[in-house]
């Protein structure tokens, strides 16, 4: 098996896995855009999903037709993290 088919196979598997993680992903975002803080749990689901992703760059830089969905995901849980954040900071005052 080349390179490319291991790769699109791995793709085709990041998809599966990412699209239950993206629904989960936005609701814990309108719960945190609402003002809530992030439980336990997902705090746990957030480490999962920085680690996997760090883990998978290299696969997604050798495919710059993967960029732009990889960096659409990044964003929304930067912004996911940066509101969790800014509640942690508000709720602390």
């Amino acid at each position: 098996m080349s390179d490319i088919s291991k790769d699109e196979g791995a793709f085709v598997a990041l998809v599966a896995r990412g699209k239950k993680r993206l629904a989960r992903a936005e609701r814990i975002k309108e719960r945190v855009d609402a003002g809530e803080r992030l439980t336990p749990t997902d705090i746990d689901f957030l480490e999962e999903v920085f680690r996997t992703s760090n883990e998978n760059a290299a696969l997604v830089e050798r495919h710059p037709e993967w960029h732009e969905i990889y960096g659409k995901t990044v964003r929304l849980y930067k912004e996911l993290m940066d509101k969790a954040l800014e509640n942690e900071e508000s709720g602390k005052r």
